[in-house]
């Protein structure tokens, strides 16, 4: 690939290569930017197919994660690793080790934290080097399971999403129909039940779907017929591209709000279902609760401070709506603007801010 071409057309800021020979360590740490604060995004470990496919997918991952710590409202900007090898047999405390030494050499504009094919134990050897992580063992100080509080954050801001498509945010009443009952998932049903909705649940995993049968009294149907089943609320929490040309047909629900993340298979598939009239809540909006949780021990956590800012992606998804119709776009339009005006006005800041004379030499001084 045409790395510099890239970075350019898409405004990236910085590719570091790492390797270690003796460890086997063979990482990308993609910074797309900084203009909100460090950049914050988790390490990734995966058997890519090829060097390049490597390098787009950490590339693609990090600037995903600017808009997503944008949009919710942190003051952090966008950044990914990947680590080339299979997780379940390369990795070597040896390794973690040498990439904390490559992350503290970049003094703080990149903090990573785990992600897919990596565990809280990978990240608390990479602590052994850095303090630049996050979602470390709880007795470092960490958040600890981030599943609970994601749930939460999906659950407000379905109530939101709720209000725009019925007059009102309870779900007292409403039937849910949630694809995928994993963590997060099943507490999120947990709250949906404890409100009173009801609930149809379908996993390829067996016992998940009898547990949330057993504890919420849930309704269990095949895999591929979620779609398809009278509800007022589509909960995608399992895989990415579930709606597309074959799904969107089906799908009864006014609203769509779930954790999974790229929900979309193209962003076509965001326009369809605007003209269809469904409310869409846009997946990295009302998923970032774990982001916001773990961006809280950069703070010393705190679960109340953490929780209440979490509480904020209502307000959220309420502000893509309102752009959603100020613009006349898709409401998966509208949080990518909702990111980019956060992200301009504080560059304009900074521009107007160093554009007085006293300033640059007091910024220069400190």
């Amino acid at each position: 690939m045409e790395l510099f071409k890239y970075m350019e057309t898409y405004d990236y800021e910085q590719v570091v290569v790492c390797q270690d020979k003796q460890s086997g360590l063979k990482a990308i740490i993609a910074i797309h930017d900084t203009t909100l604060g460090p950049a914050l995004g988790g390490t990734r470990m995966w058997t890519y197919d090829s060097e390049e496919a490597a390098f787009e997918d950490a590339l693609r991952l990090a600037k995903g994660m600017t808009y997503k710590n944008a949009a919710a409202g942190l003051n952090l900007g966008g950044g990914k690793t990947v680590i080339i090898g299979d997780p379940r047999k390369d990795k070597n405390e040896e390794m973690f080790r040498a990439f904390g030494r490559y992350i503290q050499g970049l003094n703080g504009r990149y903090i990573t934290a785990e992600d897919v094919g990596t565990t809280v134990a990978d990240m608390d050897l990479i602590h052994e080097e850095t303090d630049y992580v996050t979602g470390i063992s709880p007795a470092f100080g960490s958040s600890g399971n981030p599943s609970p509080v994601t749930a939460y954050g999906v659950y407000v801001g379905m109530k939101a999403a709720a209000k725009e498509a019925f007059g009102t945010d309870s779900l007292e009443g409403k039937t849910v129909a949630v694809q995928g009952v994993g963590n997060v998932a099943y507490n999120l049903c947990k709250h949906l039940h404890e409100e009173g909705a009801s609930l149809i649940v379908t996993d390829i995993n067996k016992e998940a779907v009898q547990r949330a049968v057993d504890d919420f009294g849930a309704k269990a149907v095949n895999t591929d017929e979620i779609y398809s089943v009278d509800c007022d609320i589509f909960a995608p929490c399992a895989l990415g591209a579930v709606i597309n040309d074959d799904t969107i047909p089906q799908i009864k629900a006014k609203v769509i709000a779930g954790a999974a993340n790229n929900q979309l298979k193209e962003t076509t598939h965001g326009d369809q279902i605007a003209e269809m009239g469904i409310v869409y809540a846009p997946d990295y909006v009302i998923n970032a609760g774990g982001v916001i949780n773990v961006a809280d021990e950069l703070y010393g956590y705190n679960r109340d401070r953490a929780m209440k800012r979490v509480e904020g992606i209502y307000d959220n998804i309420q502000k893509v709506i309102e752009i959603s119709k100020r613009d006349g776009i898709p409401t998966y339009a509208a949080a990518d603007r909702m990111a980019e005006e956060r992200i301009e006005r504080m560059k304009n800041s900074r521009s107007q801010f160093l554009m007085n004379p006293h300033n640059i030499l007091t910024h220069r001084n400190r």
